[in-house]
This record gives C-alpha cells, structure tokens and sequence, in this order.
C-alpha cells in the first residue's frame, strides 16, 4: 500500500499526540499541523479507507496497528535525523527539526541504518575530531 508523505505527517502527529496526551482530536491534530478542521476529516476518511486509523465523525480517533507502525518509524526516523543534523552536522535546531522532517519522508531505511551506523563510529573512534568540527561550525555561525 502507498502511503504519502503527507498522510505519514498526519500518522505522525496523531502519534505524538497520542504519546503525549492519550487522546487524539480533529482540533488538536489541525493545531499540531497547521491545518483547518476540514482538511484532518478529509484525510482521517482516507486514512481509515486504507485501514490505518479507526475513525467515526464525533467519536474517537484510534491509529490501527498498522498506522501505528508506520507512525512510529516515521517518528523515529525524525527524532534521530534531528539529532544527527544537531550532534554530528552542527545544524542549528530549529532548521535541523524542519529538514528532519522534510527528510523524514524521502530517505530510505539502509540509508538511515548508515547514518546511524557512521553517527555511532564518529562519536567512539573521532569523538576530538566530532568535537572540532563542531566547534568550527558554531564559530561560523557567530562570525557570519
């Protein structure tokens, strides 16, 4: 089945809200996204076509086991992009959170198994290296 990038932002932030709240609402899901009201029915209905969400208008919005796993790789795929673009780029946070999540949804998972892999390498064998190259960035970001 194809799940598009948008519909794994949707996953994604029903899963946070999820995780963070226990509850998952059209209006909290709109506030999270930047999106009207309308626009999160429109997409929980395909959603649920595609059997990723339970979804009944006034009631309850659940992400079926096969819309959570897909949430949850997305969301992890974000949460360790942000942190290689901050720990290993110098990529300040707020542009590393937004590319992270516009990278999310392109790169492929031998491809975040790689970086995964180089991040843990560098940290344990070049950690002085790591931390010089760091330090230059945050020196070009103050001087420029």
């Amino acid at each position: 089945m194809k799940i598009s990038k948008r519909e794994e932002e949707y996953l994604e932030a029903m899963y946070i809200l999820h995780k963070n709240k226990g509850v998952i609402r059209v209006k909290d899901i709109a506030k999270l996204m930047n999106v009207k009201p309308p626009s999160v029915v429109d997409a929980l209905k395909k959603l649920a076509e595609k059997g990723l969400v339970e979804y009944e208008k006034y009631d309850r919005i659940l992400l079926t086991e096969e819309g959570r796993k897909v949430a949850e790789e997305t969301y992890s795929k974000h949460v360790f992009l942000t942190e290689f673009f901050i720990d290993i780029l110098g990529i300040p946070p707020e542009i590393a959170e937004h590319d992270a999540c516009q990278f999310e949804h392109y790169v492929s998972e031998i491809t975040v198994q790689r970086m995964k892999e180089f991040a843990k390498f560098i940290q344990e064998q070049c950690p002085y290296v790591l931390k010089q190259f760091l330090k230059e960035k945050l020196e070009e970001k103050e001087k420029g």
